[in-house]
């Protein structure tokens, strides 16, 4: 997370400091599995966490205990997987993301060496991830710790709440964003919890 203390920098931020008193200095719980998270952000897209959640389980129950390696997807019919509550893009999107891993075009074990702006690049020539697919596995897969996602409805939301700003502005959001730098996605997390009810 940097040399020096991310949550006292964030709190040079009279907004940022009122988050981390209220909900305390988060502990960072990481996922690992790059392929499983861009699996599951494919299917979260656009819906709510309880329809994401409930999709993910049913898509799990497909392959048994074991999360699916990209050829086990492959080898499943579209139909099946379409069966889960999932779009007929959405099957596509995860099947071209297998096919990647499994021709090789994408090599996960590469992404960690990257700079940010090239796992951008790299993951977004894949047919259905987008640049907030891609944001989300530099935050949560690869523990990038300077990412904001203008394009994370969420994040929006909280900053126009908590900021007094429109949140179609984007120009203005990304302005305030700077401050949290080097620290962004730390901040992210705090404005999502903001919107905890």
């Amino acid at each position: 997370m940097g040399k020096a203390n991310p949550f006292g920098h964030l709190k040079k931020d009279p907004v940022m400091k009122r988050l981390i008193e209220k909900h305390g200095e988060l502990k960072l719980v990481w996922e690992t599995d790059v392929w499983e998270d861009l699996v599951d952000s494919i299917i979260s897209q656009q819906l709510s966490d309880k329809a994401a959640a409930t999709i993910g389980k049913r898509f799990r129950a497909l392959f048994g205990k074991k999360f699916p390696r990209p050829g086990r997807v492959l080898a499943i019919t579209n139909e099946k997987i379409r069966a889960c509550g999932l779009s007929w893009s959405k099957v596509s999107y995860i099947k071209n993301i297998a096919e990647a891993i499994e021709t090789g075009k994408l090599v996960l074990e590469k992404l960690g060496d990257m700079e940010d702006e090239e796992v951008m690049t790299e993951l977004t020539k894949i047919k259905g991830v987008g640049q907030w697919t891609a944001e989300m596995t530099l935050m949560f897969s690869l523990f990038r710790p300077d990412v904001f996602s203008l394009g994370d409805a969420g994040l929006r939301a909280a900053v126009a709440k908590l900021y007094k700003v429109e949140k179609e502005n984007l120009k203005e959001i990304a302005r305030i964003a700077e401050k949290w730098r080097p620290h962004r996605s730390l901040a992210a997390r705090y404005l999502w919890k903001s919107l905890e009810r």
